[in-house]
């Protein structure tokens, strides 16, 4: 039997490869990276308070982790329906349209967070 120090380590050996796989099967989780990443260093540049920041890493992280149900949604539909079934399209419709939700509040949050210092340049 495993100890339990094993199987907790495991668990985020599982967990870093469900993440590198994510980035390697997903070019949209690929672009949400470049976009988080274009994110940090124009709040680096524009001197964000802890706040500020706080609320950049949550939203940052609300898109990853939508991105990453999203595919695994997916990816259980296509393995349960393999072929077309209007539910099943329906399931990936819906996931998708949680990701861009959450898209479009990292994209308002950035607003929030951005324009204000910018004008204030």
């Amino acid at each position: 039997m495993k100890s339990a120090w094993i199987r907790l380590r495991m668990s985020f050996v599982y967990a870093g490869r469900g993440i590198t796989k994510l980035f390697q099967k997903e070019r949209n989780a690929r672009i949400h990276l470049v976009l988080a990443l274009l994110a940090v260093i124009v709040a680096w540049h524009l001197g964000l308070s802890m706040v500020e920041w706080g609320l950049l890493v949550l939203t940052i992280g609300l898109v990853f982790v939508a991105e990453a149900m999203n595919t695994a949604i997916e990816s259980l539909t296509d393995l349960a329906s393999p072929e077309f079934h209007p539910l099943a399209k329906d399931v990936k419709d819906i996931a998708a349209g949680a990701v861009l939700m959450a898209a479009l509040v990292a994209l308002l949050m950035a607003m929030l967070l951005f324009l204000p210092k910018m004008w204030a340049w």
